[in-house]
């Protein structure tokens, strides 16, 4: 396979990719929108920065992981989002607004 080439990057951003590929429920999808690189991009960033045993672990992790993959979801992100299904329905706000 060929290897893609990564752009350079801040440390920071590197730290945010990083944080985000190891995040289950952040799609590829969403890294690319932010940074502009591709799934095979972020794999080769991760095999670059990480320890090889880390990498390792985070591959055997994502790989194949529908929740990585945005096509693959099952449901709605709008209706999922942040939101446990147990967590209690909120009608109207109950705080006060400064007029």
């Amino acid at each position: 396979m060929k290897k893609e080439i990564v752009p350079e990057f801040t440390e920071r951003e590197i730290d945010r990719i990083i944080e985000m590929a190891w995040e289950d429920r952040t799609t590829f999808d969403a890294i690319q929108m932010q940074f502009g690189i591709k799934e095979q991009q972020v794999i080769e960033l991760m095999r670059r920065e990480m320890k090889e045993s880390s990498f390792r672990m985070w591959r055997k992790r994502v790989q194949g992981r529908k929740t990585k993959h945005e096509a693959k979801r099952a449901y709605d992100m709008d209706d999922a989002r942040f939101k446990c299904s147990r967590q209690k329905q909120i009608t109207h706000n109950k705080i006060s607004k400064r007029r």
